[in-house]
């Protein structure tokens, strides 16, 4: 399993070796006959844990802010002043490039991509989806695409995404949605042209090479937990559920996820899926499904949900509200909400208002925000020490 991230572990040995400087240079003391009571009644306090980087940024930023950095947002334009004006305007700490964002060439990428960053010291977190073949939005994209990958051996995976990871990282992005964790052996799935292997053993090889192969170059994500491949149907226009048991899944879907966690994926994107038998809910909105990645697969990094549009593309009545559907996202254990689908320049801001009221109502406890907000923060402040050089795990422990 993973351990907590590097600031959070550095911190905490800095903070130790302090207590024994301490502790060394105190002169000893000799018994008295009559000991003090008050040296027995009141022993010293232990020493405050020095605060992270990310948790000192997060400290200093007002509730608006907090909320705002929490929120993925998305506009369909290659306009760069347009694209810059709407991530000032808005506070939001991500932006997903879809196809409408992409234009002819990297160079040009380069430069939307650059246009999203309003503080070089806490730049967003700018995502996109390169999967490779049928979910490529860089067409300069050659490498093997999963489908073929599914019958390779898996170093051919590792290949591939060092290679699709660097052509991410060149335009400027430092974050991949890229890499399917989900498995299923069914053609008819629509998953299924994109998974890395048709079976638990086989997809858990080639996640956990794909991550290999993306470390240092981009921010792998995992998706979409806890598996698509058990509940047929489609997310983007339904959602798709499972009587699978809690042990059925562990079994089998589970391993993949496990995998490439302990590969070192920096983040966990959340499917709008059930599996009934554990949660009658979409798992991107269930506190219980947040709690296994937690507690059973011992996953450190940011959680983020899939597109929340795609809630409201089922068309079921209670997900009809974007504003609500990230509020219960947030408040069942997601780190970060994503709106595409749906959404317009108006759209980010309305959720960050709702995020904002509900902090302030109680339906979302203001340190449930604080959490996210500093798992958040710890990506974009390594995304601003790598510069050009390399992203560092921020999920993986200490070598040896």
């Amino acid at each position: 399993m993973t351990s907590a991230p590097r600031l959070a572990l550095f911190a905490a040995v800095v903070a130790l070796a302090a207590m024994c400087t301490s502790c060394a240079s105190t002169p000893a003391v000799t018994p008295s006959a009559s000991p003090s009571r008050t040296a027995s009644a009141e022993p010293e306090p232990s020493p405050t844990p020095e605060a992270t980087p990310a948790e000192t940024a997060v400290a200093t930023m007002s509730l608006r802010e907090r909320a705002g950095s929490v929120v993925m947002g998305h506009i369909p334009t290659t306009d760069a002043a347009a694209l810059h004006a709407y991530m000032e305007s808005s506070g939001v700490g991500g932006f997903l490039l879809m196809g409408a964002n992409i234009p002819g060439d990297e160079a040009a990428l380069r430069a939307i991509t650059a246009a999203l960053t309003v503080d070089p010291a806490r730049p967003p977190l700018v995502a996109v989806d390169q999967e490779g073949g049928d979910v490529s939005r860089l067409p300069w994209d050659a490498f093997p695409a999963p489908l073929a990958l599914q019958q390779a051996d898996p170093s051919a995976a590792e290949a591939a995404f060092a290679g699709r990871a660097a052509l991410v990282r060149q335009a400027g992005i430092p974050v991949n949605f890229g890499i399917v964790a989900d498995v299923t052996a069914d053609a008819d799935s629509f998953i299924h042209r994109r998974v890395l292997g048709t079976t638990p053993d086989a997809a858990s090889e080639r996640v956990a090479a794909a991550v290999r192969g993306e470390e240092g170059s981009v921010f792998s994500t995992l998706k979409h937990f806890p598996g698509h491949g058990a509940a047929p149907g489609d997310s983007h226009t339904a959602i798709p559920s499972t009587d699978l048991t809690l042990d059925q899944w562990r079994a089998a879907d589970a391993l993949p996820f496990e995998a490439g966690i302990d590969a070192g994926a920096e983040m966990l994107m959340f499917g709008h899926l059930a599996y009934t038998a554990v949660d009658p809910g979409p798992a991107s909105l269930s506190p219980e499904w947040h709690r296994l990645a937690r507690e059973e697969l011992g996953f450190d990094g940011v959680t983020i949900t899939d597109d929340l549009g795609m809630l409201q593309g089922s068309g079921q009545p209670q997900y009809a509200d974007p504003v609500a559907n990230a509020v219960a996202a947030l408040a069942a254990g997601n780190d970060m909400v994503l709106t595409v689908v749906y959404s317009s320049p108006d759209t980010a801001p309305r959720v960050i208002d709702g995020i904002v009221a509900a902090v302030e109502s109680g339906a979302l406890p203001a340190d449930r925000l604080e959490d996210a907000a500093t798992r958040v923060m710890e990506l974009r402040l390594a995304v601003a020490e790598a510069g050009e050089g390399d992203l560092p795990c921020t999920t993986c422990g200490p070598a040896g």
